[in-house]
C-alpha cells in the first residue's frame, strides 16, 4: 500500500517528525554505542531510516549509513545528513556488502506485518553485522503492550510560513497487524489548508515471536529493555557467522 507521508506529502515530514523528537532517544542508542565499540570510528548502518531526524542526532556519534526504500524521503535525509552514505533499499532484501558495528531499525520495523517479513529484516541486519555487533530494534509495541491509542502532534515552520498538524488513531490489533487512521491538517504560508487521510498497517508480535525471529536471523538471545518511549526495545549480539550454513 502506498503511504501518501513518505511519497507526495515527504516534504511535510520534518514538521511530523520534528528531529528534536529523536534527540533523547538518539542519546540512547549512542549510550548502547558506547557500550559495544567505544572505539572510533564507528560504523553504524539504519534501516528504514526515513527523513533521517534519529540519523542528524547520531552523525556525530558514528559513520553514518542509511538505507530507505522510498526516493521521496531519501530526498528528505539526504538534505537533512549531506554527510552520510545514502542507499534506496528493502530492509527485507538489501545487501551492500559492507559489514558494520551496529544495525539500528527504528519504527520502520513496523511496517513488517508478517514473521518472515520480521525474519528477513533481521536477516539483512545480522548480514552486515561484525561478529559481537549489535543491533538495536525499536517497534512500537509488542502483543503483550499494545493498546490502541490516540495521539496529536505536528509543528509550523516560522520561516517558510506553513504548519501541520496531525490525529493518529490506532485500532485493535488482527492476527499479527493493526492499522493506524493518520487525519492530517496542512496550511500553506497562504493561509489555505488541505486535509488528507493516511491509513498504515503495522505489524505487531509477541516477544516470543520475536525472540524466534532473532534465533532463526543468528542472533543470541536479545536483551529486552524498556526505555522512556516505549515497553520493549530489543538488543541483540551477532553470532559468528557460518559460512557453510
Amino acid at each position: 500500500m502506498s503511504h501518501r507521508l513518505y511519497s507526495d506529502l515527504a516534504a511535510w515530514w520534518p514538521l511530523f517528525a520534528p528531529v528534536g523528537y529523536y534527540e533523547e532517544q538518539a542519546g540512547y542508542v549512542a549510550a548502547r554505542l558506547d557500550e559495544v565499540c567505544p572505539a572510533k570510528p564507528r560504523r553504524v548502518l539504519e534501516l528504514g531510516s526515513g527523513g533521517g531526524s534519529m540519523a542528524l542526532h547520531l552523525r556525530q556519534h558514528a559513520d553514518l549509513t542509511l538505507v530507505e526504500p522510498e526516493d521521496a524521503m531519501l530526498n528528505v535525509c539526504r538534505r537533512l545528513n549531506p554527510g552520510a552514505n545514502h542507499v534506496k533499499g528493502d530492509m527485507r532484501s538489501v545487501r551492500l556488502n559492507r559489514i558494520f558495528d551496529a544495525v539500528i531499525i527504528h519504527d520502520a520495523i513496523n511496517y513488517m506485518t508478517r514473521a518472515n517479513d520480521l525474519i528477513a529484516a533481521l536477516t539483512t541486519a545480522r548480514a552486515h553485522l561484525r561478529a559481537g555487533g549489535l543491533a538495536m530494534i525499536f517497534p512500537d509495541d509488542t502483543e503483550e503492550t499494545f493498546a490502541p491509542s490516540t495521539h496529536t502532534g505536528g509543528q509550523d515552520d516560522p520561516v517558510a510560513g506553513h504548519g501541520l498538524r496531525y490525529l493518529s488513531w490506532s485500532h485493535p490489533a488482527t492476527g499479527t497487524t493493526y492499522t493506524i487512521d493518520f487525519a492530517l491538517a496542512l496550511r500553506s504560508a497562504n493561509g489555505s489548508v488541505e486535509l488528507v487521510h493516511d491509513r498504515h498497517t503495522f505489524g505487531v508480535f509477541s516477544r516470543a515471536t520475536w525472540r524466534e525471529a532473532f534465533r532463526q536471523a543468528g542472533f543470541l538471545e536479545p536483551d529486552i529493555r524498556p526505555d522512556r518511549w516505549r515497553e520493549d526495545v530489543f538488543l541483540a549480539r551477532a553470532e559468528v557467522w557460518d559460512a557453510a550454513a
